[in-house]
């Protein structure tokens, strides 16, 4: 049997295509082994400080002897003495995911509250953890170990793990649930401990590596979605007394607009300040605000992928979320949708206003126009009257001129009498000046229209 492989010869790529079929596996998850210690730390990297992130990146690698990250790559992965490290850049923010196996044979644990044993990153370089450019908004810390027996049984149903083990690890309350259809167990208390990481008990029941790798990417993200989404709640408890202080401020220029006291050019100043308050206050929240929504719709998913199943006597993560991260997401939401309102009731009282003011503006024109067209009829009355003096006196100098030429030829010896010729001269005079006035006027307006 031959086998004839054809190979066909594709039009040129779209400059993109690679970059988009890559995007499906840009966040990756890591097989995870039982027993194992898991790190997670998500630091804020302002874009300035990204140079600096990749050339700490490169010191590791140098130690390591791996290949340093690309400018442009979003992950990378090196093992260090047994640590694997896998590093992944998100837009505003760097996870770190330190894994350690664990032997099968290691304690669980401290007995008092909140021991785990030691840290998944002691392996690193001393010093570099806490050198990582940007600052520290999600720590956490997760504990993988196989269930007991008795868990085993009751996987999935209505038994968890042993209170006393829960009790040393995290106190009181503890939120815990079944994952994966019953292959798998979480619990945490979602509390910052004094080494400032949230701790996670991770039990497996029947999982594989890969299910357990996926379980934990959920549950990681949860946490760091759950923290970028409430940076917008200072935000929102800052915004609030300013949002009232606006509302009130408008309240009464709404009331002093209604009563239409004649301060229109002063509200309307004042309603101008207002709405930059306003945009002011939208712009600086705006992605802050945009992002808690998109982050909170993550946190609400990842759950979702858990496919949780209640233990009893306990919470599981979606009710917890739901009575203490979804009040402050709708806190966030509420304050950004009255800032909306606002900015469109203040712009509704401008227009209104505006209009206002430009009626108002619109019966000043009126009446000026009105005293410039009685000024303008006064004028042209003035001007007739001026006209008809001009009249005479024009009359006057050109039969003063005709005069002056009669008497000269009659004392010349001329035979003319310089009365006659001047009492002729009158009546032709007037009717020429007549004339030419007349003809002015038609060309004046002859230009006007």
């Amino acid at each position: 049997m031959t086998l004839i492989i054809c190979m066909t010869t594709l039009p040129p790529d779209h400059p993109q295509r690679q970059v988009l079929a890559d995007e499906v596996h840009a966040r990756p998850f890591e097989p995870v082994s039982t027993p194992s210690v898991v790190g997670y730390v998500a630091v804020l990297v302002p874009e300035e400080a990204r140079a600096a992130e990749m050339a700490h990146l490169g010191r590791l690698a140098q130690k390591s002897g791996a290949s340093p990250p690309g400018p442009a790559e979003t992950l990378w992965r090196v093992t260090l003495a047994g640590l694997r490290l896998k590093w992944e850049r998100h837009g505003e923010f760097s996870g770190y995911l330190f894994l350690q196996p664990q032997p099968a044979s290691s304690p669980p644990g401290g007995a008092e509250r909140g021991a785990a044993g030691p840290a998944p990153w002691r392996s690193l370089p001393e010093g570099w953890l806490e050198r990582i450019p940007g600052q520290t908004i999600v720590a956490a810390r997760v504990d993988i170990r196989s269930a007991s027996a008795g868990t085993r049984a009751g996987a999935g149903a209505a038994r968890g793990a042993d209170a006393d083990e829960l009790a040393a690890l995290f106190g009181q309350p503890v939120v815990g649930s079944s994952i994966a259809n019953g292959a798998g167990l979480a619990y945490t208390d979602f509390r910052l401990r004094p080494d400032g990481s949230v701790h996670m008990l991770l039990l497996d029941v029947g999982f594989n590596p890969q299910q357990a790798g996926r379980m934990l990417q959920r549950l990681l993200e949860i946490e760091a979605y759950r923290m970028l989404a409430l940076l917008a709640l200072p935000i929102a408890r800052r915004q609030s007394p300013r949002i009232a202080a606006i509302e009130s401020a408008l309240a009464q220029l709404t009331d002093g607009i209604a009563r239409d006291d004649g301060r229109g050019e002063e509200l309307l100043h004042e309603l101008t300040r207002l709405a930059a308050e306003v945009e002011s206050g939208l712009a600086a929240s705006r992605f802050r605000f945009g992002a808690c929504r998109a982050y909170s719709d993550l946190v609400g998913r990842r759950i979702e992928e858990l496919r949780e199943a209640r233990i009893e006597g306990m919470q599981t993560i979606a009710e917890f979320m739901s009575r203490r991260f979804s009040p402050a997401v709708a806190t966030c939401m509420n304050v950004e949708q009255r800032l909306h309102d606002l900015s469109d009731r203040v712009s509704q009282a401008s227009s209104l206003l505006a209009t206002r003011v430009g009626i108002a503006r619109e019966k000043q024109n009126q009446q000026l126009l009105a005293s410039m067209e009685r000024r303008a009829r006064q004028q042209l009355r003035l001007q007739q009257t001026v006209e008809g003096l001009s009249v005479a006196a024009i009359l006057y100098y050109v039969i003063g001129l005709v005069a002056y030429v009669a008497k000269g030829l009659e004392a010349g010896g001329v035979p003319v009498d310089a009365a006659l010729v001047v009492l002729g001269a009158v009546p032709v005079a007037g009717a020429v000046v007549l004339w030419a006035l007349r003809r002015a006027r038609q060309r004046l307006r002859t230009v006007d229209q």
